[in-house]
Formats: structure tokens, sequence, C-alpha cells
């Protein structure tokens, strides 16, 4: 009788993990933070803040505000903390995680907490000499160790670090949107278009009218990228003249890369689209989860190009995964 009635228990518990794994297989968006969630108390806003993916890898890596940073290296199934609390606050956009295209280093620009980087994914922790950054840019393909950040609740400053975030040097006020080639070579932007530097922001030209709808430039092998209502900005000469290539998309985050630098994904009103030709044609291959938006602060999209699957975190939701 005993027998019986565990295995009468046991099999609505089966049905339900099929049916669970059979949505998450069909190309359902799943929430899988809350084992984590359910363990450890989350602070303002509550559940999860932030979202990222190594691109060499397909590691998950999932903010849970003032809980650190937590690491899934089996897409999202499970997760432990990493950080080893050098990582406080939570992520308000979805700028905030800033991951090198060629994977391992990651730079985390957090507000209301402790900022830190890593090299190795993980393993180690650079804690930084300053905080409270909404989000920020990194020279990955120079040093590594320039970063470029924003506070947006002390007169829209920029502030530029060349050590690794040991020293800062504040740069101006007014800014909406900041990018690096290098500590010296920067393309921000304040209400509209885009400027440039290279002396390390002491003087600006204007480079460009066109307003990006992304906080951060995304730079891949030299290539500078930005995301506008109208698809792709793209300048192929570190920053000093700007053009829309590729089809009319209207866009917000992203580009995020897969092994090739024409293959690309980004995130609209449309939900997730693809290119596999530079931009000239996009697909859309993911909704945006239900409650989500492309709006500056909040959410936060990522890209598992190894295993080709999408996750979206934002504050006081859980953060889900989409298998195509």
């Amino acid at each position: 009788m005993i027998v019986l009635r565990l295995a009468l228990a046991i099999v609505p518990l089966f049905a339900f993990l099929t049916a669970a794994a059979a949505e998450d297989a069909k190309g359902s968006w799943v929430a899988i933070s809350e084992e984590v969630t359910s363990q450890v108390k989350p602070g303002y806003p509550g559940k999860t803040a932030g979202v990222t993916v190594d691109p060499a890898t397909g590691d998950v890596f999932m903010v849970v505000p003032d809980q650190g940073i937590w690491k899934s290296t089996n897409q999202g199934e499970s997760f432990s903390r990493i950080d080893e609390e050098n990582i406080g606050g939570r992520c308000e956009t979805g700028y905030a995680l800033n991951f090198d295209p060629a994977g391992k280093r990651l730079a985390c620009f957090m507000i209301y907490g402790s900022s830190a980087s890593t090299t190795d994914g993980g393993k180690t922790w650079n804690r930084w000499k300053t905080s409270h950054l909404d989000f920020g840019a990194v020279d990955w393909e120079k040093t590594g160790k320039a970063l470029l950040g924003f506070r947006h609740e002390n007169h829209a400053i920029i502030t530029l670090s060349e050590d690794g975030g040991e020293t800062w040097t504040d740069l101006g006020e007014g800014f909406v949107r900041l990018g690096m080639f290098d500590s010296n070579t920067l393309v921000c932007g304040k209400r509209e278009g885009l400027l440039r530097s290279t002396d390390g922001g002491k003087t600006w030209s204007e480079v460009s009218e066109v307003t990006p709808r992304g906080f951060v430039m995304v730079v891949r092998e030299g290539i500078g990228y930005w995301p506008t209502e109208k698809g792709l900005l793209v300048s192929r000469d570190r920053g000093e003249s700007w053009k829309i290539e590729g089809a009319e998309r209207a866009i917000a985050h992203g580009p995020m890369f897969g092994r090739e630098s024409g293959h690309m994904v980004v995130v609209g009103r449309e939900g997730f689209l693809e290119t596999t030709d530079g931009g000239e044609n996009w697909k859309q291959v993911a909704p945006l989860p239900e409650g989500f938006t492309v709006g500056g602060v909040g959410p936060n999209y990522a890209w598992d190009s190894v295993n080709n699957i999408f996750y979206a975190s934002s504050m006081g939701k859980p953060t889900y995964r989409f298998r195509r």
C-alpha cells in the first residue's frame, strides 16, 4: 500500500516535470531562477536583476539583488554563487554586465552595491575602488583594463579608469550613452547624436547626428556598433564616421555575436532578431518574454550562441530561458 501511494504521488510530479521540459523544448520562456531566489533573500526589488552569457562557453551569469552574481555551467539548470561577495546591488539597465566578446572576461557595473571584474570566468575577482555605476564600456581589444562608467544620479557624469578600477577620473556631465575603442578614443552621446574624443575625454567633436537607442557601444574586430531605430549604426574607422548598415529594423539592445562577426543577434520590440549576413537580412527567432520591454531601464537580454539559447532578466522578475 505504501509503495502504491508513493507511486501515485510520483506520477503527477513526473508528468509536471515532463510537461515543463516539453514546454521548454517547444520554444517558450521558462523561469530558471527560483532555485536560487527561494534559498536566499534578494534585495530590492526582489527576484533577479541582470543576466549575461560567456560568449566562449555559454555559461550563464545571473545577478540576484544584494546577493551577488551566480553562475550556471549547464544552461540554467543549476546555479552557484561565484563572486566571493565582490558584487553587490543590482543591474538597472541591460548594459551593466559587459562581457568580452572573446569570452572569460566580464566587467560588472553595479548600482547600489560594489562593482568588480573577472578575467577568468568568475574564478577570481578584482573589486573596483568606485561603484554606483549604471553601465559601462571596456577596451576589450586593447588592454581590457580601461573602464568607462556612467553615473545617472551624479549629473550624468562619465568616469574613466585606465588601471582596472583602481583610480577614476570624471570626464564631464550630461552624457546619456558611451563607448570606447581605447582609453583615448571614446565615442559618447548626450541628448542627440554622437561625440568623439581622441584625447581621453578632454575635447570632443561631433561625428554623427544619429541618436542610438542603446546605452553602450559594442566593439568587435575594431568595428563599432550601436543599435538604433533605423538599424545598426556602424563605424569602421574607430568612430570617426558612422552610417546605418544593413536592413532597417528598430533595435535597442546588442549586437551580440556568434562565432563569425556577421552572425549577430539584437533585441527590439519585435523580440530577438538574428542575422547571418552582417545585418542585410534579419529574422525573428524569439519573442520578448511576457511583461518585458526594450526600454533602457530594467530589461537584460543575453544570447548563448554555443547552445543557441536566449535569456532575459529584469528588475523584480525571474530570469527566463528560451530554447530554440
